[in-house]
């Protein structure tokens, strides 16, 4: 078995999925499915018994791809507070509970979630953007067009 550690996670360990190869340097380890290695490690964290310890809450967030800013503006917090969870591994439950929740709703597809999580990410980023409002017949859509991006973003 491999002791996977990627972002300092303590608790995982491989019984396959991966290649180790001898280099002049080392072992090295390769992961054919790194996307669903990852995906699949973050379900197994937002689904175990008890509390979250500081790497897993970090491996959730970047498994969302939410800086600690953006995820402490979504918790109603500052990413000074987040950035203490993830360093002292001192989670407060409710925290705890909505980061697995928002990981599982956008792993299973809910639509609403994945609009607000990538809205989040893109917070950080984004310099001026536009709303673009239409009406068709008697319903209205909206689009926006966003600072040094070519594409509109629509809602899925």
């Amino acid at each position: 078995m491999l002791h996977f550690t990627d972002a300092g996670l303590r608790n995982v360990w491989l019984t396959n999925g991966y290649v180790e190869k001898e280099t002049p340097y080392g072992t090295a380890v390769s992961y054919p499915d790194l996307d669903g290695l990852i995906r699949t490690v973050c379900l197994a964290l937002a689904h175990k018994p008890g509390k979250l310890a500081g790497a897993e809450f970090r491996y959730l967030r970047n498994a969302l791809l939410l800086s600690q800013k953006s995820l402490g503006n979504l918790l109603g917090c500052t990413e000074q507070s987040v950035a203490k969870w993830e360093k002292q591994g001192r989670i407060p439950k409710a925290e705890d509970f909505l980061i697995r929740l928002i990981y599982t709703q956008k792993h299973d597809g809910m639509d609403n979630v994945a609009i607000a999580v990538d809205a989040l990410k893109a917070i950080d980023h984004v310099g001026n953007s536009r709303i673009i409002v239409s009406r068709t017949g008697d319903k209205w859509t909206w689009k926006l067009a966003v600072e040094g991006n070519e594409q509109l973003l629509e809602p899925a």
